[in-house]
């Protein structure tokens, strides 16, 4: 569930996503307990620094490329970002923003654990999520 613990409880979901601007991971811990997982965004080595000392179970790191999936994005962080990132979390690594399939294994070897696509599954769900699956193996 992105943004809202209270819809992560009520429907039962396994976890749930907090940008800078939403409540703490501390905050949606006490919400949703345990054993749900909690991921946060960070859009910059501060914000991981901060995300990696709460009990977040993944850290997400983007924009790494351009993106039309939000009104106003936070800078693009690139490829490097990605590797900043990675050597500040041993957590794992979610990127996100302006993933695509050509370059999205680029991702994956800059030290991402996993992508998050938005934009790149909209025009044919089902047979671009398959196409994914094949390039990131």
């Amino acid at each position: 569930m992105n943004d809202h613990a209270d819809l992560c409880l009520a429907a039962d979901f396994d976890g749930v996503h907090v940008g800078q601007e939403d409540l703490t991971p501390e905050g949606v811990r006490r919400i949703v307990g345990s054993q749900r997982w909690i991921g946060v965004s960070t859009h910059h080595p501060e914000q991981l620094r901060a995300a990696n000392k709460t009990d977040a179970n993944y850290i997400a790191i983007g924009p790494i490329f351009q993106t039309t999936s939000k009104r106003n994005p936070d800078p693009v962080v690139g490829l490097e970002g990605i590797r900043a990132a990675r050597a500040l979390t041993a957590r794992p690594l979610v990127a996100i923003g302006g993933i695509t399939l050509e370059n999205c294994r680029s991702v994956i070897d800059a030290g991402a654990d996993a992508v998050a696509i938005i934009s790149a599954l909209l025009d044919d769900p089902r047979k671009r999520t398959e196409a994914f699956l094949r390039k990131l193996g």
